[in-house]
């Protein structure tokens, strides 16, 4: 007798498959923009009363800019790499790549943070990667980023945020688990195909790809301070301490509130952990809540901008007539 066709979710018509993804690519995008009008709405005053306070230095302020989208060029590389692996072969040009990751990464002003994964995932699986890979690859590049991100700190000044002992235990075994993960992947991918009763192969990321993308993500870490460093030289005139501290004030407050799941952007629990930080390292009360407006305007400029550009780009492309011609590289 020969066995009925299976139907399910994957089985509708391929037009209503475009149309729903269609609306929710719509709705996904108006979540994220009024999201993101939100936070700049919500930091406004703040920043028009910063600005007044503020002597700054712009060529300090555009040399900061500069060494943030350099630091994006690296983590872009770095999923690059991690994606390339999973696939045996990198099929995403870079440009591509990058519109992919800053376009994607507006997801992080929706509360949640599984919403940034979902949008590459949708966006890379546009250019025939699998969709196994395209959220494996997410996830794992966030994983990689976030404990490179806690050994960095550790490295360069967990006192200053007193990151407890037991805080170094949780980083050395999630190391550990990112170490092993080439290996603990196919295997996870066997219990998977095992609960959902599909086939689902995944295959052994080689190690040389988490390691380049380890020593990347740590490097970001590093270029991150030093961008912060120049931004509080840009805007106080001065920048007291060494490099190693700017670098565990912005690590360790960027990291925690990205883990603050429910808070979009980290917006809020970030600001508080980075103001007692610079108060406890000597800055006043006034310097520290100058410096935290600046630094949170200053970064989701920086995150929003690129995006923005991108979309514009490809607006325009989609606005030209059929007739005209482009040069590709």
């Amino acid at each position: 007798m020969p066995t009925p066709p299976r139907t399910d979710a994957l089985d509708v018509p391929r037009p209503q498959r475009t149309a729903a993804l269609r609306i929710a690519k719509i709705a996904f995008g108006g979540v994220v923009a009024a999201c993101v009008a939100y936070a700049l709405y919500t930091q406004w005053g703040a920043l028009t009363a910063a600005a007044a306070a503020a002597r700054p230095r712009w060529g300090l302020l555009a040399l900061s800019a500069l060494l943030v989208l350099a630091n994006y060029a690296l983590l872009i590389g770095a999923w690059r790499v991690v994606l390339g692996g999973w696939e045996g072969r990198m099929r995403i040009g870079y440009w591509e790549s990058a519109r992919i990751w800053t376009v994607s990464n507006l997801g992080r002003y929706v509360p949640g943070k599984v919403w940034a994964m979902g949008s590459m995932a949708l966006m890379v699986q546009a250019h025939g990667v699998s969709g196994v890979a395209a959220v494996g690859s997410s996830i794992l590049i966030m994983l990689i980023n976030t404990v490179a991100g806690f050994v960095v700190l550790a490295a360069t000044g967990a006192p200053v945020l007193h990151v407890p002992a037991a805080g170094t235990a949780v980083i050395i075994a999630i190391g550990a688990a990112v170490l092993l993960s080439p290996h603990l992947l196919p295997w996870l991918g066997g219990i998977a195909a095992k609960l959902t009763k599909r086939a689902i192969a995944i295959p052994r990321l080689p190690h040389r790809a988490i390691w380049i993308a380890a020593l990347i993500s740590a490097a970001s870490w590093v270029l991150y301070g030093l961008a912060f460093r120049v931004l509080v030289d840009g805007v106080l005139g001065r920048a007291p301490g060494a490099l190693g501290f700017y670098v565990a004030v912005f690590t360790g407050s960027y990291l925690i509130g990205f883990l603050a799941l429910i808070v979009p952007g980290g917006i809020g629990v970030r600001e508080v952990v980075m103001g007692t930080a610079l108060r406890q390292a000597g800055f006043t009360t006034g310097e520290a809540v100058l410096l935290v407006v600046a630094s949170r305007v200053w970064l989701t400029i920086l995150e929003i901008l690129p995006a923005l550009l991108f979309l514009a780009h490809r607006w325009v492309r989609g606005q030209r007539p059929h007739g005209s011609t482009e040069i590709t590289q």
